[in-house]
């Protein structure tokens, strides 16, 4: 039988949605390895739109599962109808908007808030045992919803990211963009990704052994 991995997208762009290549390797491994993908996202409007040619804000909304769901080829679920039971696992990809959509880090640092659908996925996976995959930025807003937990991640070298982590209750590990980081008693796996980079074939490496590290642990 095929495990279930769900991926929990944030938009369509690395400024304000999900960081695309991210995404797109996420899948791409996670069919390699013959998993069922279980695309989702909030059905909420992002917080800002940004322009990515001039890096500008741009005066106009966007809904969070509409653009994912250009990512997912229109297979993506409603965040708020999936639970853990549904799924075998679970990644994030990076971007901004795992900081700015699935909670809001980018804006509060360390007193950051969760949105609430998140939260709830996030604590229904660990509850039951189920390993969690977050890469990039993603590890900040994963400590944000578990920092009760002490998790362990990595999300590079940042030293500010790394510290606002570890005042949220997590427990930062420096690591290369090819390397991940396992949390072997929260049943959690990070890794840099663009955080380091530079580039798409640099992400690549530490994103395929995340992506087999978590398809191994369901």
């Amino acid at each position: 039988m095929k495990k279930k991995v769900g991926v929990l997208l944030s938009g369509c762009g690395v400024y304000d949605g999900s960081e695309i290549h991210e995404a797109v390797l996420t899948l791409l491994f996670l069919d390699r390895a013959g998993a069922e993908i279980v695309c989702m996202a909030p059905d909420m409007d992002q917080p800002d739109v940004i322009n990515h040619l001039d890096m500008q804000p741009m005066a106009e909304k966007r809904n969070v599962l509409v653009e994912s769901a250009r990512i997912a080829r229109g297979n993506i679920r409603d965040l708020a109808k999936v639970s853990a039971s549904d799924i075998d696992g679970l990644i994030l990809p990076g971007g901004f908007g795992a900081a700015k959509n699935l909670s809001d880090f980018a804006f509060k640092g360390p007193q950051a808030t969760v949105h609430p659908e998140v939260k709830r996925l996030l604590l229904e996976m660990h509850a039951a045992s189920k390993p969690i995959g977050a890469i990039c930025i993603a590890p900040a807003t994963l400590v944000c919803a578990l920092g009760s937990k002490h998790p362990e991640v990595t999300i590079g070298a940042d030293a500010g990211t790394a510290a606002g982590i570890e005042t949220m209750g997590g427990k930062h590990h420096i690591c290369g963009v090819d390397s991940i980081h396992v949390d072997t008693k929260n049943r959690i796996v990070t890794t840099p990704a663009y955080m380091l980079g530079p580039s798409i074939r640099d992400v690549a490496g530490g994103i395929e052994k995340l992506v087999n590290q978590v398809v191994s642990m369901c």
